[in-house]
């Protein structure tokens, strides 16, 4: 059995078809066909369905998959090793996140990791958290900063700051200069634009409003942050987003609330296990000890979990 077996086997399996996957690889469908042929003489098993329209993975293929991704991801880790250096003279470091931290907590902590190690390549991504597990995962990012109720085991959370949510309108809403707290009533009666059901920040809110028995009038959903607050700052709409987004800008208002937003922490998502880069490493020192967010002493952890409805009473770092 030789590696380009392996690639080749899984180029079939994401493209269930010989010849989308023979394109993808740059090889003739025939020579690709052998190859496969070959592997599954070796092994002793069909891999593939060949009798439809399209190929599908057999029971020993599904199992066969498992391992042979895992094992092109330890051969990579084993390539980085190879070439990474200890001094971060060079390097490149893939993170992805959630947008909601973006705007105050990643953006400065980018560029001041920039600063310090400028030959270090940062490929930067935003989406859904339900996107960023996966991608880490399948070790196509190096780092993940979302919240801490991971769900895939292959992943651990190393805690990096508890994040206030705020409710938040623009500085033209009719209930902008409110100073007595809003009770589940007035809630329940005003205008919302939120992020869309794929983003984590949505299902947390929906459970503070489920405590609070009622259902928010959601009128606006946004996929993103810029369009969401585009929307508060017209003066019709209210939203739930991080505090320090509201608070670095003169034309939102934070109202107070009877019932208060509980707290969430925000992590540093890594695959268990994994061959960490030089790269990857600094990066996390770096925003461990960054005075960008406060940082709570906590183990890493793993699995799923539920995030908390109460104050979490995380404490800091010594002299932080």
């Amino acid at each position: 059995m030789l590696l380009r077996h392996v690639r080749y086997f899984l180029a079939v399996a994401e493209a269930g078809n010989f010849t989308r996957a023979a394109e993808a690889l740059h090889v003739s469908q025939p020579t690709l066909s052998q190859q496969i042929r070959q592997l599954e003489e070796t092994l002793g098993a069909p891999l593939f369905d060949r009798s439809g329209r399209t190929v599908r993975l057999t029971d020993a293929g599904e199992a066969y998959l498992v391992h042979a991704r895992r094992a092109l991801q330890d051969l990579e880790a084993g390539r980085r090793a190879i070439h990474d250096v200890g001094e971060l003279t060079r390097g490149n470091l893939r993170l992805a996140m959630t947008p909601t931290f973006t705007p105050y907590l990643v953006a400065p902590l980018i560029v001041a990791f920039n600063a310090k190690y400028p030959n270090i390549t940062l490929s930067v991504r935003e989406m859904p958290q339900e996107r960023v597990e996966p991608l880490l995962a399948d070790d196509q990012i190096d780092i993940g900063i979302a919240f801490d109720d991971i769900h895939l085991p292959d992943l651990e959370a190393t805690p990096l700051m508890e994040e206030a949510l705020a409710y938040i309108v623009g500085a033209t809403h009719a209930l902008a200069r409110r100073r007595t707290p809003l009770d589940a009533t007035a809630l329940a009666d005003e205008s919302m634009a939120m992020l869309t059901r794929e983003f984590a920040t949505r299902g947390y809110i929906a459970r503070y409003f489920g405590s609070l028995g009622i259902t928010p009038r959601i009128t606006i959903e946004a996929n993103s942050v810029s369009a969401v607050l585009d929307a508060v700052r017209s003066g019709r709409h209210a939203t739930v987003l991080p505090a320090a987004i509201a608070t670095d800008h003169a034309d939102l208002r934070i109202l107070p609330l009877h019932t208060p937003l509980p707290p969430r922490r925000a992590a540093l998502l890594q695959r268990k296990g994994a061959y960490r880069t030089a790269a990857a490493r600094a990066f996390v020192d770096f925003a461990l000890n960054s005075d960008l967010a406060p940082k709570p002493r906590k183990a890493a952890r793993t699995g799923a979990a539920k995030v908390a409805m109460q104050p979490t009473g995380l404490g800091k770092k010594p002299g932080r």
